[in-house]
């Protein structure tokens, strides 16, 4: 059974999830014991729109805020996502996975065009269903088994299957032969859980060589242990070209570059 540190706190504890308001966790307080409302805090102004089913519990999220000149006054992209909170949190739409969502359609459709790309721990798979829509030669979304299943209904119910395929991914175990090494790597709201630390550093160094592109986006909790571990096998650097990114550092949340050393 894990062993919570005494300076860490369980996200799931921290920013418990209602599967009737799906939006409750934001407005759960920061880490510490009182509590913010954070409606009323900048966040949810770099957030995509939000429209929920309480019936089918389905989340449309909406992302108006690109900047690629072949959609300008176009509809804005949108993805329909199963949310279910008994898999765990991988199961919940976090902020992070929303953020790096929102990058990387600032950046527009040629940066992802034509790349193969794997998501870690995608959980609903919000980032890899974007990357599809946005363009990859093919996706896949990744995740432990139990939620496996949700992977696939959202993908389904947003038909990528053509360019976006579901994986079983435990961190830190041999990769699948039917992922090849990806061009890019994303990874949104990964680190929480220390003992699985190595784990993930392990399978970020056999996914990934000098050229691949990787992004990580995290919540700040018990990142301090997981860069000591990171150190050993990647460089990284804060992403600077993000105009949302003085705001949503200031609920601690990072978007970083890795590098693999070699």
């Amino acid at each position: 059974m894990q062993t919570q540190q005494p300076d860490e706190r369980n996200p799931i504890d921290d920013e418990r999830y209602a599967i009737e308001e799906p939006f409750r966790y934001f407005r759960v307080g920061e880490e510490n014991a009182g509590t913010q409302d954070l409606a009323n805090t900048e966040l949810l102004s770099v957030l995509p729109g939000h429209h929920y089913s309480i019936n089918e519990k389905i989340l449309r999220l909406e992302f108006h805020n690109f900047q690629d000149n072949n959609r300008l006054g176009q509809e804005p992209i949108s993805i329909n996502l199963r949310v279910d909170a008994s898999p765990g949190c991988g199961g919940i739409v976090w902020p992070a996975g929303q953020i790096l969502s929102n990058y990387l359609i600032r950046k527009g459709s040629k940066f992802l065009q034509g790349k193969r790309i794997v998501e870690l721990g995608s959980g609903t798979g919000l980032v890899g269903l974007i990357a599809a829509k946005l363009g990859g030669s093919r996706v896949w979304i990744t995740d432990q088994a139990p939620l496996l299943d949700i992977m696939q209904q959202n993908l389904s119910m947003n038909r990528l299957q053509h360019n976006c395929a579901v994986a079983e991914l435990d961190w830190g175990t041999s990769i699948p032969a039917t992922i090849p090494l990806p061009d890019v790597i994303l990874a949104a709201d990964c680190v929480y859980f220390e003992p699985a630390f190595p784990l993930l550093v392990r399978t970020l160094d056999a996914l990934a060589t000098e050229n691949t592109q990787i992004l990580f986006c995290y919540k700040k909790r018990a990142d301090k242990r997981f860069f000591g571990v990171l150190k050993k096998r990647f460089t990284w650097a804060e992403v600077m070209d993000d105009p949302n990114r003085d705001i949503y550092s200031r609920e601690s949340i990072t978007l970083i570059k890795l590098s693999k050393i070699v």
